[in-house]
């Protein structure tokens, strides 16, 4: 570094794995159930930076995980297998006192991780989430015969633009220098996925909805409704219109999505509520 040029402060540990977007922390005692958020394969935080908003009294915040290799994380290397990663983060949640009434929503490669991270706390011996919200994603035990991460980059970008990744108009993104940047991260997280091997444990005691769609490519709506064995609650399926990326800005069915999160949301909610005025009658 030259004496010439700024130093620039790091941002802190917690800001590092939850980017809050803008968005003022929760007060330390605010109700409600946290929802916390991991992204896809490739993808960032960002992709939820504006739940909190469409979610509104549902929820008491929306904590997504950014993970390394992007964002202000983008020097890191990133994770190339799932179990130090599942570790990790149940150490961050655990850390930052995240692991009190919440609820886990995951998409493709974070269904994955929401779900293993979910079984790590219990055999912690900290609380579960409330509810678990699975999302475009192939039941666990169905995952591990695929080498989308050995193609070459020509292929890999080919199969990037194939599952919609790239969105509508986004085809000059193929060759562009945006992509490249994104390559390497979207390699190492489907190595990732692509090296899990699912372990039979007893499954976890929440509630679960599964989220499929109509035109997905990675996981249809049978290998989504296999994620049916792995709750010993209620499960609900919500099939819906789009690709693999539905869930994006612009998808065919993010509102819709959003709406049923709203609707399961405020039920925990509801149920909390109850369960603490219950609790005061007990002398």
């Amino acid at each position: 570094m030259s004496p010439a040029e700024p130093l620039v402060a790091a941002p802190p540990r917690d800001a590092l794995w939850f980017p809050r977007f803008g968005a003022p922390p929760p007060a330390p005692d605010a109700a409600g159930t946290r929802l916390i958020c991991f992204p896809y394969a490739g993808g960032t935080a960002s992709v939820y930076r504006d739940w909190r908003e469409h979610l509104g009294a549902s929820v008491a915040d929306v904590a997504a995980v950014q993970l390394p290799g992007r964002g202000l994380r983008m020097r890191e290397e990133p994770y190339r297998s799932a179990a130090p990663l599942v570790a990790d983060v149940a150490d961050e949640l655990v850390r930052q006192g995240l692991t009190r009434d919440y609820a886990f929503f995951g998409h493709s490669m974070g269904a994955l991780l929401a779900y293993e991270v979910a079984c790590t706390l219990r055999d912690r011996g900290e609380p579960g989430p409330r509810h678990l919200f699975v999302s475009g994603s192939r039941a666990p035990h169905l995952y591990g015969d695929r080498t989308e991460h050995l193609l070459p980059d020509e292929e890999l970008r080919r199969f990037a633009a194939g599952i919609g990744a790239l969105g509508d108009g986004d085809q000059a993104l193929l060759n562009g220098a945006y992509l490249d940047r994104r390559l390497p991260v979207l390699r190492a997280d489907l190595q990732v996925c692509n090296g899990y091997r699912w372990l039979p444990r007893r499954p976890p005691d929440c509630p679960m909805t599964a989220f499929s769609a109509s035109d997905d490519p990675v996981a249809d709506a049978a290998e989504v409704e296999a994620w049916r064995a792995y709750t010993t609650s209620s499960f609900l399926h919500h099939h819906l219109q789009g690709d693999h990326f539905f869930l994006t800005a612009g998808g065919p069915s993010r509102q819709r999505l959003l709406r049923e999160l709203r609707g399961e949301l405020a039920r925990l909610a509801s149920t909390a509520t109850s369960e603490q005025r219950n609790a005061s009658w007990t002398y």
